[in-house]
């Protein structure tokens, strides 16, 4: 302790502790204790609580009790700088004390500049003042000490997600209606519901795997793998447009207004609803709750990069372990985009998002996931499913051009032709 290289009254003790600790009033020493004995004590305690920074206790510059230098705080009961605790820590951890030796009987003066002259002098005074040598831990203890604090801290950043999770608004009652109409409207229109991987069958893999229509951008279309993806496209436009129908919201906008939103999240909802029923056990996605592909022959199909994109989201989304509502209020995001050129209730439809994405965040709240940062990374697959849909229109460009005409249904055609690219 510093104190202990002063000859101070009782006095200029509880001065020099006031100066530290402001909130002693009333300091006596203990009865057959000497004021020193207090003073290491306090000492000790203030150790203990230490954690690596500058305290608020030191004053400016306040000097390290062996060389003088800027001192950071309490090491092993005084306060010193950072090179004296490091120095008197591996003194100890390394016993180097007994080798060390002086040039001048011990007598030499330790400052910020000599310091690192004589080692001996130097360890001498750090026992001098009162650093402790069995505060120093060895290898084992100190291993031990830093995973208990990482253990801690863990557990702290635990609990405080628990307790930010309990503050957290969740639905009111009419966002409940809202989120209940929307989840309805999936499950209505989500074919094969939650039996899919019983009732899905995987596409033969002698299909997509040897692509012979060249495209004009480098790809390959395998025209087998093309046909048998136009069979389930129509129904699963279908279901999309359904879903809409179902969302009161959507029902009240101009047609126009509609078919302009239809036409702009159809892929962007297809996409999602194949992204979460990704199998990493038979990597594939199934398409329209019945047809399992893998990420080549959906690739030499047609879709080209658009594929990687959508598997790639798949494999992310699976972390989330979204249920029926969350994957709901996604599409209906996504529908109601007031960003879509050529829409005339824009404030509206703007207004209609807003009222799904913050039923959306309650009902993130009210379902207390685990993952850090869920709400945030969940949005942010609303900008991946724009880019699929973006990417799609200028993939939609080349398969009209390459394609024959008679293999596009003419729902395909009606939704994608005159998009944004």
């Amino acid at each position: 302790c510093f104190f202990l290289s002063n000859k101070c009254s009782f006095g200029e003790y509880k001065g020099l502790l006031q100066k530290h600790f402001k909130n002693l009033t009333d300091f006596k020493p203990l009865n057959g204790s000497c004021c020193v004995c207090v003073c290491v004590c306090v000492c000790v305690c203030v150790c203990v609580c230490v954690v690596g920074y500058i305290p608020s206790y030191l004053e400016k510059d306040e000097p390290c009790v062996v060389c003088g230098d800027k001192a950071t705080g309490y090491h092993y009961r005084c306060i010193t700088c950072e090179g004296c605790k490091g120095f008197f820590r591996r003194t100890i951890q390394k016993n180097l004390h007994p080798s060390y030796s002086c040039k001048y009987d011990g007598c030499c003066i330790i400052d910020k500049i000599t310091r690192n002259q004589c080692q001996l002098c130097r360890f001498k005074k750090c026992t001098a003042v009162g650093m402790a040598m069995d505060l120093v831990l060895d290898d084992s203890k100190r291993v031990a000490k830093r995973r208990l604090i990482e253990e801690n801290r863990e557990k702290r950043k635990k609990e405080e997600m628990v307790k930010s999770l309990k503050n957290r608004p969740e639905p009111t009652s009419s966002e409940w209606e809202l989120i209940r109409m929307v989840t309805e409207a999936h499950r209505h229109t989500n074919a094969q519901g939650s039996h899919w991987k019983q009732k899905r069958k995987f596409l033969p893999e002698d299909i997509g795997q040897s692509p012979v229509a060249p495209t004009s951008d480098g790809d390959k279309v395998d025209l087998e793998a093309f046909s048998e993806f136009t069979k389930i496209i129509t129904p699963a436009i279908t279901r999309v447009v359904d879903f809409a129908k179902k969302l009161p919201m959507f029902s009240e906008l101009p047609c126009e207004d509609q078919i302009i939103l239809l036409k702009g999240c159809c892929m962007e909802i297809m996409s999602l609803r194949a992204a979460v029923r990704y199998d990493p056990e038979s990597e594939t996605l199934t398409l329209n709750g019945e047809m399992a592909v893998k990420r080549e022959q959906l690739k030499n199909g047609g879709l080209g990069v658009v594929s990687d994109a959508i598997f790639d989201l798949g494999k992310s989304l699976a972390q989330f372990n979204l249920d029926d509502t969350e994957v709901a209020l996604l599409q209906a995001v996504l529908l109601m985009s007031s960003d879509r050129t050529g829409l005339t209730c824009v404030e509206k439809i703007e207004k209609c998002q807003e009222m799904y994405l913050l039923a959306f965040e309650h009902y993130i709240n009210y379902r207390k996931h685990n993952i850090p940062h869920f709400w945030p990374k969940l949005l942010m697959k609303v900008t991946d499913l724009r880019m699929i849909g973006a990417c799609h229109a200028s993939r939609f460009l080349h398969m009209k051009v390459e394609c024959p005409t008679e293999l596009f249904p003419p729902l395909f055609l009606e939704v994608f032709e005159d998009q944004d690219v």
